[in-house]
């Protein structure tokens, strides 16, 4: 029998409280939080902020956060790890503050109110950061603290039209049933790898997670277009098309049915390269800070070739987000706790399919033991 317990979590660096979204009413988030002045704002906009701290994950105490909480999620900052940031890795500014979200968990240990269930999601860097060596630093924390993991690559092409994989590391406290282990689609090469590359100590600590593939997604980038943006003037257009590959542009000028494409300008050597993609998804939507161009849509038909930026509108839907999502008003703004967030139907498939169920299994064998 499923347990009727309350499922609580907390949510570590929230952004926009994407993560939160995906969780739905199935779940309540007791306490968040996130440092970003653009992303706490956007967060307090749409959920309220009685439950939500701004500011360093650093300045929080385990006396901080209420309650018992079933689950902790942490989307660490990403840059260290990503292809298009430093690659400084678990010493990097930004991604240490993972640190300071397991201080947190420890103390939370100490005092006996660990959450059962901990989530952290980064980029599918962090598998492969300093040779390995971040990953199992991870592991090893887990471990120590009594926690068995194992990881899933998921791509949020899988439920809409933007290429964004991301790897989300699942550690649990107790036993889960065995329905839910075993590997999957998403047990990739990548995971694969990265779990024979761990130490034998850490390998004997590793759950193979069974989550079950989505069906078939039905949209296409051109679906989330909103047809009344401005493009950009014919000769900014000319450029960028200068910009491409003869064989890119030769695709465009050819073609005779609708092509929308999603184009990032790029470094190439010592020469700057337009990349563009007609496969009917967008690149990674990042930041407009995030080591690349912010990225760029172009619409050829019958031998006319426009382009323009894409909207933060468009980009929320590519996210997942409801139209009823409140973005900041400026494109920037907007684009920056975007970009930075998590895609919103991953979360819901993970929740549903493996997160509430793991959840409700664990209170159930929790309630037949104090029975």
């Amino acid at each position: 029998m499923a347990s009727q317990r309350a499922r609580t979590f907390y949510e570590f660096f929230a952004g926009g409280g994407m993560a939160r979204l995906g969780f739905g009413d199935a779940w309540t988030c007791a306490f968040a939080n996130d440092f970003d002045p653009l992303k706490a704002a956007a967060y307090r906009d749409n959920h309220g902020g009685d439950h939500f701290r701004e500011g360093d994950v650093f300045a929080l105490t385990p006396d901080d956060l209420p309650g018992e909480a079933d689950l902790a999620w942490a989307s660490s900052p990403c840059q260290d790890f990503s292809l298009a940031g430093a690659r400084a890795g678990l010493a990097g500014g930004r991604s240490s503050a993972f640190f300071g979200f397991w201080k947190l968990i420890e103390g939370l240990g100490a005092q006996g109110r660990a959450p059962r269930i901990v989530v952290v999601e980064n980029v599918v860097g962090l598998f492969t950061s300093n040779g390995g060596a971040d990953f199992t630093a991870l592991c090893q924390a887990l471990s120590e603290q009594g926690y068995r993991f194992g990881a899933l690559e998921i791509d949020a092409a899988r439920f809409t039209p933007q290429s964004r994989p991301r790897v989300f590391v699942v550690a649990v406290r107790g036993a889960p049933p065995p329905s839910l282990t075993g590997e999957s689609v998403f047990s990739t090469r990548a995971v694969r790898q990265a779990r024979d590359r761990l130490p034998v100590a850490l390998r004997r600590h590793w759950i193979d997670w069974r989550l079950a593939a989505p069906p078939a997604r039905n949209a296409d980038l051109a679906s989330v277009l909103e047809l009344d943006a401005p493009c950009r003037p014919a000769e900014d257009t000319d450029r960028l098309l200068a910009l491409m590959a003869p064989a890119h542009r030769a695709r465009l000028a050819d073609a005779g049915e609708r092509i929308v494409g999603a184009v990032f300008r790029r470094m190439r050597g010592d020469a700057q390269r337009a990349e563009v993609r007609t496969d009917g998804l967008a690149g990674c939507l990042r930041t407009p800070r995030g080591g690349s161009s912010r990225q760029m849509l172009v619409i050829a038909e019958k031998g006319e070739i426009r382009s323009r930026l894409i909207t933060p509108r468009e980009g929320a839907r590519l996210m997942g987000l409801p139209e009823t999502y409140r973005l900041p008003h400026r494109a920037t703004a907007a684009m920056h706790v975007i970009g930075d967030g998590v895609a919103v139907p991953v979360v819901r498939w993970l929740s549903e399919r493996l997160l509430t169920p793991l959840s409700d299994a664990l209170n159930d064998a929790e309630s037949n033991v104090a029975a």
